[in-house]
Formats: C-alpha cells, sequence, structure tokens
C-alpha cells in the first residue's frame, strides 16, 4: 500500500513515522521549510514508548506530485485544510482512500465536497506531541491511538487493508463501527476543553480552583452534549461521565493545545472546533451562553491577532 502522509508535523510526523519504521510505503507531503528541515535533521522522534531515527525519509512538494497514492493520511491545521485540499489533489485516484485525522466535522463536508464522500472515511486520533525547535517529534504521554472506519459502520475491505497495513506499527490502529459517533464523542470533549482553558488561559486544575470554576466548565460540556444530541449523535453516559472526571480534576495541569497556540500568538482552530458546534446548533444557538461566549472570545482574539497586536 502507498501511503501520503500530509505533513510531517506533530501528528503527522509521529503516524507517518511510524508507518514508515514497520517497513510500509510511506511518502510525507511537506513544504519547503520542513522538506529543508527533514533533509538536514532526518525525522526524529522522541517518546517513552520508543525512539525513532529516520535519517532520509520518503518526501515529495505539492508541486511534484504526479500519480495517485492508495491512502492519504491527512494531519494538518483545520485552518489550512482549503490549500491541502488543492495540494493534495493530484494524489486522489479512482482507488484512493482519504482519512482524515482532524478534529470536529466540518472537514468531511470539504472532502467530501472536493473528492466525493466515497473516497473518505471517518478517523480521529489520541496523541499529545509538538515539534521542537529542531523539528523534532516530542510524543509527550503514552497515548497514540488511530481510529478509523466506514462512516456507515460497514467493515469493508479497504478498511481491512487499512489496519492490515497499521498492524504492525507501533500504535494503536483501531477499526471502529461506530466512527461518527466516536469523532462527537472527541469533539464533544474537545470542544469543551478548548473552550474552557483558552477563555479562562488557564489549565483544568487552576479552573477548579478559581470560584465557579467547575460549575461553568459543567455548563459548557453540557451546551456541547446538546449540539450533538441536536445532531443525533448523543455521547453515552460513561462516555460524558469520563469527561466530566478528566474536566473537573482539581490537580489535573491538562490544557487545549489551542490555549498553547493562543498564549503564543498563533492561530487557533476556533471556527472549525468551537464555531462549528454553534453552527450546526439550529435553534438551540440562543441558549448556548457558554459555547457562544468562549466562541466569542476566540474570534476576539482572531481580530486582535489580525491587527498585529
Amino acid at each position: 500500500m502507498r501511503i501520503l502522509v500530509i505533513g510531517a508535523g506533530a501528528t503527522g510526523g509521529y503516524f507517518g513515522g511510524r508507518l514508515l519504521e514497520s517497513g510500509q510505503d510511506v511518502t510525507f507531503l511537506v513544504r519547503t521549510g520542513r522538506a529543508a528541515q527533514l533533509a538536514q535533521h532526518g525525522l526524529q522522534i522522541r517518546s517513552g514508548l520508543g525512539d525513532v531515527s529516520l535519517p532520509s525519509p520518503p518526501m515529495i512538494q505539492a508541486s511534484e506530485l504526479r500519480e495517485p497514492f492508495d491512502l492519504v493520511l491527512l494531519s494538518c491545521k483545520a485552518y489550512h485544510l482549503p490549500q491541502v485540499i488543492d495540494d493534495m489533489a493530484p494524489a486522489i485516484g479512482p482507488q484512493t482512500t482519504i482519512l482524515p485525522i482532524l478534529n470536529g466535522m466540518r472537514h468531511l463536508d470539504l472532502l467530501d465536497e472536493r473528492f466525493g464522500a466515497d473516497r473518505v472515511l471517518g478517523g480521529q486520533c489520541v496523541i499529545a506531541a509538538t515539534l521542537d525547535a529542531q523539528g523534532t517529534v516530542r510524543h509527550l504521554n503514552q497515548s497514540h491511538s488511530l481510529t478509523f472506519g466506514e462512516r456507515d459502520g460497514v467493515v469493508s475491505a479497504r478498511v481491512e487493508r487499512v489496519l492490515n497495513a497499521m498492524s504492525k506499527a507501533k500504535f494503536e490502529p483501531r477499526l471502529s463501527t461506530t466512527i461518527l459517533q466516536d469523532m462527537w464523542d472527541k469533539w464533544v470533549f474537545l470542544a469543551s476543553l478548548a473552550g474552557m482553558t483558552c477563555l479562562m488561559r488557564a489549565p483544568v486544575g487552576d479552573i477548579m480552583a478559581a470560584p465557579g470554576g467547575e460549575e461553568a466548565t459543567l455548563h459548557l460540556l453540557d451546551d456541547c452534549r446538546r449540539v450533538a444530541e441536536h445532531n443525533g449523535h448523543l455521547p453515552a453516559e460513561a462516555v460524558l461521565a469520563r469527561a466530566r472526571s478528566v474536566l473537573t480534576d482539581a490537580g489535573s495541569s491538562l490544557s487545549a493545545s489551542m490555549m498553547r497556540d493562543l498564549e503564543q500568538g498563533g492561530q487557533i482552530e476556533a471556527d472549525h472546533v468551537v464555531g462549528d458546534l454553534l453552527a450546526r446548533a439550529g435553534a438551540l444557538s440562543p441558549e448556548l451562553l457558554m459555547l457562544r461566549t468562549a466562541y466569542t472570545h476566540l474570534k476576539a482574539y482572531e481580530a486582535r491577532r489580525s491587527r498585529g497586536k
């Protein structure tokens, strides 16, 4: 199976690097700056679950794409997606399978519109990783799962081929027959975590130490839950109980990567992670005070950032 990994950042670099380490035929689609970095240092992964050093990872730039791949593993920031869709188009053939591991749902709409829903799987990953100044992928915890499946729940021949290709890699591949619900479950949790930690500019434990912190957090989680229910994807009570536990852990240093991006003055996925929930809320929207407040805060940050302040 010829695999094109879009991007060699923290997430794409980790999963793509693990696939390459296992002997899979992997090529990274990268931009000029990252290509130079990889040419100089190779693809380096530092992880408590095993380091990887790949001196000359196969890579290509968009202008060089000429033929389709069997599998395109799509990992990028949501605000780069329109350009990435154009860049990857030459790699998409009649038999190509696209596996996106972005958060939320908006990317599925964009990919379906451009390439057809029949080519696009559902997918998500659970990992905490970052790139350091030298471009090394730093895996920050013990989680490294990648879940995927047909959106109609069928166990097709192509998802079995994907599972087979990933089976020897040193991460946790999971074939799901409920991938859309899995994606909604993660979205509800992530939007709650990102919305609250960005709004308060603080990790979970500090928010819990503040007056009203727990109440506000649970209110935001319930807003997100209501949107999921409105769209026919109400998380199970066990999923919600786990989310409540994590989001109200008084000793937790957990924060969303969006908060770190915001504190560093970077671009954020406000529309994709939080705004798109509101867009799917319909008549519920006026009632979702905490979700609307979180989104207003993120958009105010973007407006200020666009003015260079």
